[in-house]
């Protein structure tokens, strides 16, 4: 298939923050009361917004969920994003590529808050590629797995959602790219790919060098 934009998320596709992120969450967990898990944190947490599991979270911890603690999370995260973050290697040649492929055609659209998505893209030298097509689930009615985030990039592109192509290693991810209509590629450096395990993913590639249309 030809396809006519190329739509990212972010985290664990463009930049290696899944470690950092899940870890500060797990740490600000278990300070409020919740002995989570590495493993139940990622499985939980990765591919998800922090504040649509604010239910799971008060049963666990016992204390409601406030906004000041969700900030303070926040800013525990950019604080150690800041100092640690990597882009997902390969990832500036594969994006070079594909936005020259669509003539300028691709969008950011992840479940994370803004001010995250374009700090990190800022960081790791990504931003001159996107402009200003950077979209949140934060801004929207609904976030991954609702395809809401990548109908609105695609809708901001001028393309129609089955002529895209996402590029999503999570399920929630994949969910919401496959609800919007579009074809999606799993990407996973480790493993077989078995996030995607049940969804029809069309393709799943384990390196960025593999990204080539």
């Amino acid at each position: 298939m030809n396809f006519e934009a190329v739509l990212f998320d972010c985290d664990g596709v463009l930049v290696d923050s899944e470690p950092i992120t899940n870890g500060v969450l797990r740490e600000s967990l278990i300070e409020a009361g919740w002995a989570i898990s590495r493993e139940d944190c990622e499985r939980l947490f990765i591919g998800r917004a922090v504040r649509d599991l604010r239910e799971r979270i008060e049963t666990e911890t016992g204390k409601p969920f406030t906004d000041a603690w969700l900030q303070a999370f926040y800013a525990r995260r950019n604080t150690r994003l800041m100092a640690e973050l990597n882009a997902i290697e390969g990832v500036h040649d594969a994006v070079a590529h594909l936005h020259a492929h669509t003539k300028g055609r691709i969008a950011c659209a992840s479940g994370a808050d803004r001010a995250k998505v374009v700090m990190q893209l800022d960081k790791v030298g990504l931003s001159r590629f996107f402009g200003d097509a950077i979209f949140s689930g934060h801004d929207l009615p609904r976030s991954k797995p609702a395809p809401d985030v990548y109908l609105a990039a695609a809708a901001h592109l001028g393309v129609d959602p089955t002529r895209c192509l996402v590029i999503e290693d999570t399920a929630p991810g994949a969910q919401a790219g496959l609800a919007a209509g579009a074809t999606v590629w799993g990407f996973c450096t480790q493993g077989h790919g078995r996030a995607f395990d049940g969804l029809p993913v069309a393709r799943v590639f384990h390196h960025m060098r593999e990204l080539r249309l």
